[in-house]
């Protein structure tokens, strides 16, 4: 079969399905990681566990701009404070479960009722930041909300509420230090007793291990490809719930204030309500996800909630296209597998396979070496814990700005939605019929 039609076929295939777009995606990210590993001779449990980060990240990204493209695709709300929503939603979590004899205690709540608590404290504290907030334009909007969201990573950080207590009620951040958080819920599915130290795996878990332990896989790898799934479905759920939005009268109320603020008001619509409402939702869903995404690890700090994370979730929202579910999902899947996992994917194999040492202090020490034909300090180099950093950073910058320049509108932003669910011709027809 030749490019052409092949690329026929393709295009053919997928025509205008997004499930199957989405389907398409994640089996060529998938296969690449899979591929690279077969041929560099990664072991089966390394390359099965990269395909799991890979697979998570993807997801909690994909959500992540899923929720913001309820703010800034839908209604234009540019929230720069999206990282401090996420660590309002992590820690009220983490508050309502710590044991009240822990340290620093908690209110030894359990899990489901903490989630919930925790989404409605975030969703009501998005809502307050809001009512000042919503008055301002764009640009001060972004301004306000990314230093809401630093007070708020600073407050966590500070030893006064590492352990404290207010009104005789004692609770506590943890501070620098940071804050655990409850063992990985779906660890229920296979062990009889999760919390215990050394867990005893029930009949499921049993029967899934033993099939897998000749292929050398661990258990662990295990439960984190369940939870996977498990984000999966949660990824499924709000990408449909994302679309209602964008199909319902609320959703179309959104993007007119989006497009011509005045216009919509003089339609006597209040959109200073329908801002708050969509800032209070998406600060909300972003709080669940955030939870979701630290379940995982069972640990928080204020360290993972600077704002290079608000950084991230835009460039992934950029790269899809916004305004766009579907986009939200392939700018996710996209950034989190090329751009943010890619570069210590990189690292690995550069680090492994061609056994480099004695990297150079500096860019310039590494440079130098070049005048003798010699590429391996430069390698060397590159391939270090905060050169993959730099080198990140580097490609983010590279990809948006490319993405300015080519796609101003993302990848599948320049989609045009529909107005309305009938054809306007029609609905006169009817109203003629009426009469």
């Amino acid at each position: 079969m030749s490019t052409g039609s092949l690329q026929t076929w393709a295009e053919g295939w997928l025509g205008n399905n997004d499930v199957r777009l989405l389907i398409a995606l994640a089996l060529a990210i998938g296969g690449l990681y899979a591929l690279f590993s077969v041929v560099l001779g990664f072991q089966l449990n390394g390359t099965v566990n990269t395909l799991r980060r890979v697979a998570f990240l993807s997801a909690i990204y994909a959500m992540l701009a899923l929720a913001l493209n309820l703010q800034w695709g839908y209604a234009g709300l540019f929230n720069l404070g999206a990282a401090g929503f996420m660590a309002i939603g992590v820690y009220t979590m983490g508050i309502l479960t710590a044991p009240v004899t822990a340290s620093p205690p908690g209110f030894g709540l359990p899990l489901p009722v903490a989630i919930v608590g925790a989404i409605l404290v975030t969703g009501i504290v998005g809502g307050l930041a809001a009512l000042p907030a919503i008055r301002l334009r764009a640009d001060y909007l972004a301004i306000v909300t990314v230093a809401f969201s630093e007070i708020v990573r600073l407050t966590l950080r500070a030893p006064e509420f590492a352990n404290t207590r207010i009104a005789g009620v004692a609770f506590g951040t943890g501070g620098a230090t940071g804050l655990s958080l409850p063992s990985n819920p779906i660890r229920i599915l296979f062990y009889t007793d999760p919390a215990a130290t050394a867990p005893a795996p029930n009949a499921l878990g049993a029967a899934i291990f033993s099939a897998v332990e000749p292929l050398g896989i661990e258990q662990t790898l295990v439960i984190g490809w369940a939870y996977v799934v498990a984000l999966c479905l949660c990824l499924g759920l709000l990408y449909w719930l994302m679309i209602r939005i964008g199909k319902s009268p609320f959703g179309r109320v959104l993007k007119s204030i989006r497009e011509d603020q005045q216009v919509t008001q003089a339609l006597g619509k209040d959109t200073r309500l329908f801002k708050i409402k969509t800032f209070a939702l998406g600060c909300a869903l972003m709080g669940l996800i955030a939870i979701l995404w630290r379940l995982s690890g069972g640990y928080a700090s204020p360290r993972m909630f600077k704002p290079i994370q608000t950084f991230y979730i835009f460039i992934a929202l950029f790269i899809g296209g916004t305004g766009s579910p579907t986009g939200s999902i392939v700018g996710g899947a996209l950034f989190a597998s090329l751009l943010f996992e890619g570069p210590s994917f990189i690292r690995r194999v550069v680090a492994e396979y061609l056994q480099l040492s004695n990297a150079p202090d500096t860019l310039v020490g590494a440079l130098a070496e070049l005048g003798t034909l010699d590429i391996t300090p430069l390698l060397a180099y590159s391939v270090q814990d905060v050169s993959i950093s730099a080198l990140r950073l580097m490609l983010l910058g590279i990809v948006l700005v490319y993405l300015m320049q080519r796609h101003p509108d993302g990848l599948l932003g320049h989609r045009k939605a529909i107005a309305s669910s009938v054809a306007l011709s029609q609905q006169a027809t009817r109203e003629d019929d009426n009469e």
